[in-house]
């Protein structure tokens, strides 16, 4: 009886461990919300490629959006549909930490790129930290996990 005991024990085990590091993965569709205006903007689709993070517009929410080109992008983006433009690049996985940096994030609505840090925390595990920031100045979205 005590070795059935000691299986479900690590049995029980196993499946937590497993659900929590299912939790912590950022790789999933994303829906964001613009964080000065409070509204949802698109769902983006986070990514592995050779082992770094990037993601990819899949979706504007707003039909206003809807066929827009980036005007404000440069280089090859430049005049292409946001839908399908890829945002976040290069982003890896800090040894001993929940958080994906080195990488960079673009705002093709100000035509901005910023350095990205993204994490989910563990009391929250369907939102996203995103931060981009230039030197000491940052903001921060919350994306919220697609569930359905």
């Amino acid at each position: 009886m005590k070795t059935l005991k000691t299986y479900f024990l690590y049995l029980g085990l196993l499946f937590s461990s497993t659900l929590m590091v299912q939790s912590q993965n950022i790789e999933g569709q994303w829906k964001t919300v613009d964080d000065e205006t409070g509204k949802t903007r698109s769902i983006v689709e986070l990514y592995k490629d050779n082992g770094k993070i990037y993601g990819k517009i899949v979706k504007l929410l707003n039909p206003e959006d809807k066929g827009k080109l980036c005007i404000k992008c440069t280089g090859e983006d430049y005049n292409q549909p946001i839908e399908g433009l890829v945002i976040a690049k290069g982003l890896t996985k800090e040894k001993g930490d929940n958080a994906y940096e080195g990488g960079t994030i673009f705002d093709p609505q100000k035509g901005k790129e910023y350095k990205c840090k993204m994490w989910i925390d563990n009391d929250a595990p369907n939102t996203l930290n995103v931060r981009g920031y230039v030197g000491f100045f940052y903001r921060t979205q919350k994306w919220y996990r697609v569930t359905d």
